[in-house]
């Protein structure tokens, strides 16, 4: 929809000689006013899915807490939700198999927490073990993955006066930009030809 709404702005209003007029009197540059959204999807591990049932997609609505892993889960519950999420009775795990849908979620989550590692390599280390063997290196994985952003949360938790600043200094930021933005596009449309007044 951004994109779309993007596109169909600059084709309305910021081409021809009209709209480098616009912008010259303004003295602001005659590109258009704004940057089309690119989508960032990940390859591998885009679309997690619940550890209670790996057919659905791991969701914070979701009723039951044990069937997704919270950024902020101390390592104990985050072992607990592993120890008892949804597995198979079949020895080995392998990815992509329809009839097996929990293997391919819990090796995703695997793999998603050690972005360094392939698909081939995990496969490797795991295609023999049996879910008790693996979901204690599992859950390690995810633990050590997430130390660094929980350390790092509380961190700036325990600083009110630091978050508070970096919060009005992020939104002074991005006041100047909306502000140069807003105008670009009111001279695009033809509503703005001086310059924008300075604050």
């Amino acid at each position: 929809l951004a994109r779309d709404t993007v596109r169909r702005f600059h084709d309305l209003f910021c081409k021809g000689n009209a709209y480098k007029k616009r912008c010259k009197q303004a003295g602001i540059p005659s590109r258009p006013p704004f940057v089309e959204p690119e989508a960032m999807i990940v390859k591998e591990g885009a679309r997690v899915m619940s550890l209670t049932d790996g057919t659905s997609k791991m969701s914070k609505s979701d009723p039951s807490d044990a069937s997704r892993i919270n950024i902020l889960d101390p390592p104990d519950v985050i072992r607990k939700k592993i120890k008892t999420c949804k597995t198979d009775a079949i020895k080995g795990l392998e990815w992509d198999n329809p009839e097996r849908p929990e293997a391919t979620n819990l090796l995703n989550i695997y793999l998603a927490v050690q972005p360094s590692r392939t698909r081939e390599d995990i496969l490797e280390e795991v295609q023999d073990l049996s879910w008790g063997e693996f979901k204690p290196l599992l859950a390690d994985a995810i633990v050590a993955h997430l130390e660094p952003i929980q350390e790092r949360y509380y961190s700036v938790r325990e600083e009110d006066g630091y978050l508070a600043q970096v919060l009005e200094d992020g939104a002074e930021a991005a006041r100047v930009v909306a502000d140069q933005t807003l105008h670009a596009a009111r001279v695009a449309m033809g509503f703005a030809t001086s310059k924008a007044a300075s604050k």
